[in-house]
């Protein structure tokens, strides 16, 4: 067993999977412990589907710890209209212009969202970069490994970017045990097996980790992100 270090990551690293499967949480702890790690970073929220879970909303929380945040210009509140900054074609070559520097792309759930994330898709390619696609088995419609991989395809066509990795972030919420993790990593193996792609980590509660004990990497993450009526 082994924790992930965030310094692993390409200086473009893009954060993506179904809806609802903890995307933006994911991409606020990985911000914050690269940047708690020395790193320079930037969060680019690209998420113009969802108007209720978005890196943006907790702008605060990541620029105390010294993240910049870049966001369309209604992020924060509840129109959905794609007013995308050009500011992130400007820090795509700000991520690759020096070592130490690390932009981290919080794409919208499924090939709707990833459509956004299309219009940087020559530019992501020029260097290197992450694509992580992020499971939940707890998330419906994807208990399924073979749902899980086509719902990956499809947004794989709609952004004209590969994944590198997939990410296991399975979860119940406060319900999440041993047995949970367990399952989740189980389904998040087959996921990356049947995709080609190596199984990057998988994200444990940083209250559980004396608790449970999960094979491979892990990942501890704390929750950030709050439902709209907590």
């Amino acid at each position: 067993m082994s924790e992930f270090d965030v310094k692993r990551l390409k200086p473009v690293t893009v954060i993506t999977g179904h809806y609802g499967v903890g995307k933006t949480n994911l991409a606020i702890n990985l911000a914050l412990d690269a940047c708690y790690s020395g790193l320079e970073v930037q969060v680019a929220d690209l998420d113009v589907v969802n108007p209720y879970f978005r890196s943006s909303d907790y702008r605060g929380l990541l620029e105390d710890a010294g993240v910049q945040v870049i966001a369309p210009r209604y992020a924060g509140t509840t129109l959905d209209v794609p007013a995308i900054s050009g500011q992130v074609s400007a820090a795509l070559d700000w991520a690759r212009a020096a070592q130490g520097r690390l932009l981290l792309i919080d794409a919208g759930g499924d090939d709707v969202g990833a459509t956004a994330l299309g219009r940087f898709a020559r530019s992501v390619v020029e260097g290197a970069y992450d694509l992580l696609y992020v499971v939940n088995r707890s998330r419906n419609l994807t208990h399924d490994p073979a749902e899980a991989l086509s719902v990956l395809r499809e947004i794989e066509a709609a952004s004209h970017l590969r994944a590198t990795a997939v990410a296991n972030n399975t979860h119940l919420a406060g319900f999440t045990d041993g047995e949970v993790l367990g399952r989740g990593v189980a389904f998040a193996q087959e996921v990356a097996a049947s995709a080609g792609l190596p199984l990057a980590f998988t994200a444990v509660p940083a209250s559980a980790l004396e608790d449970v004990d999960v094979p491979g990497v892990r990942y501890p993450v704390s929750v950030h992100v709050k439902k709209p009526w907590e």
